[in-house]
């Protein structure tokens, strides 16, 4: 059977090589969320502006997540963390308390 064993010249994963941290948000995954927000076109030079700004809003929500997580002496980040982060930054979440 090809593609089994443990050999060198086993079938491999397609795996995408990450150069920074932020080039795993993709082209296509910012091209849907534009597309969501109702965008129809998008200029090639904005796509490295857009995950500048989406790596900035995602750490700081992520560390208002982890500070709630801390002071509740959590290791574990629950959406309820996530959510009130959302929250304290003024996006308003529908279906939380």
């Amino acid at each position: 059977m090809p593609g089994t064993g443990r050999s060198r010249n086993r079938a491999r994963r397609h795996c995408m090589k990450i150069k920074d941290k932020w080039m795993g948000i993709t082209k296509g995954d910012i091209r849907r969320l534009a597309r969501r927000g109702g965008v129809q076109r998008i200029s090639e030079d904005v796509y490295e502006l857009i995950r500048g700004v989406l790596g900035v809003f995602l750490e700081e929500v992520i560390h208002d997540a982890v500070t709630y997580c801390e002071h509740v002496k959590r290791k574990t980040v629950t959406v309820m963390d996530v959510v009130y982060a959302l929250k304290r930054r003024g996006y308003a979440t529908y279906g939380f308390a």
